[in-house]
């Protein structure tokens, strides 16, 4: 079946024979996320587990439609819970379609799934005025049925979207996918009316809002602040952030003049904020357990101590509290792989690299036609020379479940990786 995937030797820095660095390879069982609901096997953060257990896969099929899709991990089953069209009424195509659930999926305590849609990619002659705006989406999988909310920004996706059910609201981010610089609106919805108070444009692009122990809510800020929501004052304030005693170094990208993409998680507790910035190979950890008016930080770790560069877009804090990031490292004269990595608070002294990822049933999927040609989106695996096949690109999101289980997700075919860590 896989007679057709290239070897990727000729695209890396001389002969390789195995994973770099002569470690083992962090084998995955892989599943192909239903292909009718990608258009290019393209995901992104959209990865969550359920109260019940079950993977919740946000897609992306641009000019078409996003899709929620429910994975069952005991049976290996998939099946669309949302689409978001035929929840909208929405029949309009090209730039005007709600082209992806690009939010990083998040659960309330009722068990329900808070999702939103985003605006995909404007076609020749396309004016960014014809995508209306994303809907914020409430998916409650007892039930089956999905709350649609009015689109909060005109012509705006929905990035983030993180509730707070014990006080009735959610909270948004919204982007309106311009370069250098985005709008981006950090908002409060009104989980039971369905009205939004607009509290600032953020600027920052990719934000992932967090709720601390207090209710307070956070986002990201262009520059390097941090916005703080407190719901029992209603007073917005924004934070200066130091990092080991000192304001943000350049090459920490946390104030980056065009931002940059910095993945926040925060402790099971809330009362601790992790970030990894995308690109700088380090996990950074805030206090917020107090009322500063600056936000200290503290350098954890790097990522992986002997990667030239890193690429870091799936981050996630496991119901036990462990860490798990999944990203691409580049080595030298190796080339690139995607890792597992991890960080235990209160346990580990350092991150811990599992190791490279390779798929463990190569044949999970078709890769080819009844001719033997590549299908197209389907280039984002390839065998290294001994045979084994491994993603190529990024990890795009990831999920840590009660069952002590870790999956992810990688490109082209849009693929949702299983793992079970033993440490």
């Amino acid at each position: 079946m896989n007679k057709a995937l290239p070897s990727d030797t000729a695209t890396r820095d001389g002969a390789r024979h195995g994973p770099p660095h002569r470690r083992a390879w962090l084998r995955t069982t892989a599943y192909a996320v239903l292909k009718e609901t990608t258009s290019e096997g393209s995901g992104y953060f959209s990865l969550v587990e359920g109260h019940n257990g079950r993977l919740y896969v946000g897609t992306a099929k641009y000019g078409s439609n996003a899709f929620l899709v429910e994975f069952n991990p005991r049976n290996g089953l998939q099946s669309i819970v949302v689409d978001a069209h035929r929840e909208l009424g929405y029949r309009a195509n090209g730039f005007a379609a709600q082209a992806k659930f690009h939010t990083r999926n998040t659960v309330g305590e009722s068990g329900r799934i808070y999702v939103g849609t985003k605006q995909g990619y404007p076609g020749p002659g396309e004016s960014r005025s014809i995508y209306p705006g994303g809907h914020p989406m409430v998916y409650d999988p007892v039930t089956g049925r999905t709350r649609v909310y009015d689109i909060p920004v005109r012509w705006h996706g929905i990035i983030s979207i993180v509730p707070d059910e014990s006080r009735g609201v959610a909270y948004l981010s919204t982007c309106d996918d311009a370069r250098p610089i985005e709008s981006t609106r950090f908002q409060i919805l009104d989980l039971n009316r369905g009205s939004t108070i607009d509290l600032m444009d953020c600027r920052h692009m990719y934000a992932f809002i967090v709720v601390d122990h207090r209710g307070r809510a956070y986002h990201p800020v262009l520059g390097g602040q941090i916005a703080r929501y407190d719901p029992s004052t209603r007073k917005l304030t924004l934070l200066e952030q130091t990092v080991d005693g000192r304001p943000p170094s350049k090459d920490s990208m946390l104030a980056h003049p065009d931002s940059h993409p910095l993945n926040w998680e925060i402790s099971p507790d809330r009362r601790t904020l992790y970030c990894v910035p995308m690109g700088a190979n380090r996990l950074i950890a805030y206090d917020l357990t107090g009322e500063p008016t600056v936000l200290a930080g503290r350098t954890v770790g790097t990522l992986i101590q002997d990667a030239e560069s890193t690429d870091c877009r799936a981050f996630c804090v496991g119901p036990d509290g462990t860490l798990w990031m999944g990203l691409s490292a580049m080595f030298p004269k190796q080339g690139n792989y995607l890792h597992l990595v991890s960080y235990r608070p209160g346990r580990d002294r350092s991150v811990h690299d599992h190791g490279p990822l390779a798929i463990a049933n190569p044949d999970y999927t078709q890769f080819t036609d009844s001719s033997g040609a590549a299908l197209p989106w389907h280039h984002g695996v390839v065998r290294e020379p001994d045979g084994t096949l491994i993603p190529r690109y990024v990890v795009m999101a990831i999920c840590a479940t009660r069952r002590d289980r870790v999956y992810l997700t990688t490109l082209y075919p849009f693929t949702l990786h299983a793992l079970r860590i033993h440490r």
